[in-house]
């Protein structure tokens, strides 16, 4: 077996970043700038219903420095239960309801804000829609580091408990 040494003299580390640096350029000379919420599927996964506006797989869009995505939480219904690392925030744009954090429920309506913190072992959150009659929608934005940190940003990203509504 050969040597780290042999293995990275194997390349040209400035060469490749310059293709790496075109391939980039073609990918994105032709992103769409506006992103449109008719255009977004509404995806149906183990945290619950969500349409995604960035995501860090998302290669038709300029940038993919942030991670942005809107859920809806049907009348009566919660999301999953997510063991997160933090650092996200929470607009709460159509609905009333709370979230758990860390065992601890915060109650919001339409135009509240919700920071999840930042913190080494991560939190553990949930929403609920406390309306019988209305889809609660929450839109979320993270900084993506996923690149970077990797998906557990050096803390932990777990799925504790499916949405009841993922299918």
């Amino acid at each position: 077996m050969s040597s780290r040494k042999e293995k990275l003299a194997a390349h040209n580390y400035f060469e490749e970043i310059m293709e790496l640096r075109d391939k980039q350029r073609e990918q994105k000379k032709d992103a769409d700038i506006i992103v449109r919420v008719k255009d977004l599927p509404l995806e149906n996964n183990r945290h619950g219903l969500m349409q995604w506006y960035l995501h860090p797989n998302m290669d038709d869009t300029p940038i993919n420095s942030e991670i942005i995505y809107v859920q809806h939480i049907p009348p009566g219904s919660k999301s999953g239960r997510q063991h997160h690392p933090g650092g996200k925030l929470l607009y709460f744009w159509r609905g009333r309801g709370h979230t758990v954090v860390d065992g601890e429920s915060y109650p919001w309506v339409a135009g509240d804000i919700l920071q999840l913190p930042l913190r080494r072992d991560g939190v553990v959150y949930q929403h609920f829609n406390d309306s019988d009659e209305d889809t609660a929608k929450i839109i979320a934005v993270e900084a993506n580091f996923t690149q970077t940190l990797g998906v557990d940003k050096g803390s932990v990203f777990e799925e504790i408990e499916n949405s009841p509504d993922f299918r």
